[in-house]
């Protein structure tokens, strides 16, 4: 380790090098950054990895079945489970995704689950991204280099080997190809996560394509590229739900491909992530998802929820303002690490402020106990420092549903933080599971 330890700087230098880069918008203004790098890996013995994993492909199989009810017969709703104010005023509720039903009816393809380690020796998940999660690019690429700078390392501990993440992204994408090539969709050199776009389709062997190179004809997608156009099978778009067809969603967009969504109703393409997911990973639904296991499983959750409140009850309303100043407030149309609210960070005002928005706004927030989570080693300096850590593990659903023996480990860099966020200032860490 010590070995690895020492490389730090070489691997931060050839991360900088190859464009190991995320960008963020800041007042109007694109401004890309190094997500810098920590070599202290995370690590998770084989015995716990197997019970997260069970958790894991539990939790993504019941959002999953939520998803195709409640763009179907909505069983969940008639059968009074999860209310429908929590559905369809979901900003992630789309209704022109009724009646759709995706290749082989899957919806996330890939998700992204954030966990943190309770002092208590539990995980907790705090959220589910089913929509565009990003991020499995950066420890591919870290342990590829960490390979590469020390494999002495390697040698001596049992590290199952996380190099297969392309092989498993090109699986699910065959599985819900319908006749042509795979796609990667990007937005362009300017979106946040545009490294990860051009890493992944070289991992799959897919073609990276923008919006010019993208058109309908005859309810079929086509690629346009120099040896003339090739029908697209499947594609895994990189752009949001709102800016993906300008004849269905946002007409102003100038990044997504008239017509798309006709082709994918006809069942013409797999677009994955299914557009509408956001029902499903609104941080109201959140609340629900143990109940959605319970419905459609017939399990108890093997993975818990962080403490969880929703002010539209009643009985919820009244312990979140009796308690708000212990409590972690959150808008739930925001993500990124914003409209995270710590209510011991409040003055009385403040406090007083929140407290009305929130009864005059039920639907817009949740209240959740903090979690005192671990803290992981970093390096810093010459010395080594404790900092909050969180886990977004990568679930591919295709013909069964998988996780990726790794994930992404993001800390805080400021001692007295909690959000570990890429956008608010963090940095990552590879993620080593155990073999036996």
């Amino acid at each position: 380790m010590e070995d690895l330890l020492a490389h730090k700087e070489e691997i931060n230098r050839l991360m900088a090098r190859y464009g190991v880069k995320f960008g963020i918008y800041k007042n109007g203004t694109f401004k890309e950054r190094l997500f810098p790098f920590d070599p202290i890996p995370r690590v998770i013995p084989a015995d716990d990895y197997a019970e997260l994993e069970k958790g894991l492909v539990q939790r993504v199989t019941a959002l999953n079945l939520f998803l195709k009810d409640i763009y179907a017969e909505k069983k969940i709703i008639k059968d009074g489970v999860v209310p429908e104010e929590f559905v369809y005023r979901s900003p992630g509720y789309l209704a022109q995704c009724e009646g759709i039903l995706p290749s082989k009816g899957v919806y996330s393809h890939i998700s992204g689950i954030d966990l943190v380690l309770g002092k208590d020796g539990v995980w907790y998940i705090l959220e589910d991204n089913l929509r565009i999660p990003s991020g499995a690019s950066y420890p591919l690429i870290a342990r590829n280099l960490c390979r590469r700078c020390s494999p002495e390392t390697f040698r001596q501990n049992k590290v199952v080997d996380n190099r297969n993440y392309g092989q498993l992204l090109r699986e699910t994408m065959d599985y819900v190809n319908t006749g042509g090539i795979n796609v990667i969709f990007t937005p362009g050199r300017y979106n946040a996560a545009y490294f990860e776009h051009s890493f992944l389709a070289e991992q799959t062997g897919a073609v990276l394509a923008e919006p010019d190179d993208l058109f309908v004809s005859n309810d079929k997608l086509y690629y346009r590229g120099n040896h003339g156009t090739i029908q697209v099978g499947a594609i895994y778009r990189r752009i949001s739900d709102e800016y993906l067809d300008p004849l269905c969603f946002e007409p102003a967009s100038l990044i997504g491909v008239p017509n798309i969504m006709e082709v994918y109703r006809a069942g013409n393409v797999g677009l994955m992530n299914a557009p509408g997911n956001g029902v499903a990973d609104d941080k109201g639904i959140y609340y629900f998802v143990p109940k959605m296991i319970r419905y459609y499983l017939d399990e108890e959750p093997i993975l818990k929820n962080a403490p969880t409140f929703l002010p539209f009850y009643e009985e919820d309303m009244k312990y979140t303002l009796e308690h708000m100043e212990r409590l972690v407030i959150k808008d739930v149309a925001e993500a990124g690490g914003y409209g995270v609210i710590f209510g011991r960070d409040l003055t009385k005002e403040q406090l007083q402020d929140l407290k009305e928005t929130v009864k005059r706004e039920p639907r817009r927030f949740i209240s959740q106990e903090v979690i005192d989570f671990q803290d992981l080693e970093i390096v810093e300096g010459n010395t080594t420092v404790m900092r909050k850590a969180d886990l977004r593990a990568f679930v591919l659903a295709g013909e069964t549903v998988r996780v990726w023996p790794s994930g992404l480990t993001r800390f805080s860099r400021r001692p007295d933080s909690f959000v570990v966020n890429s956008s608010q200032g963090g940095g990552f860490k590879d993620t080593w599971i155990l073999s036996h």
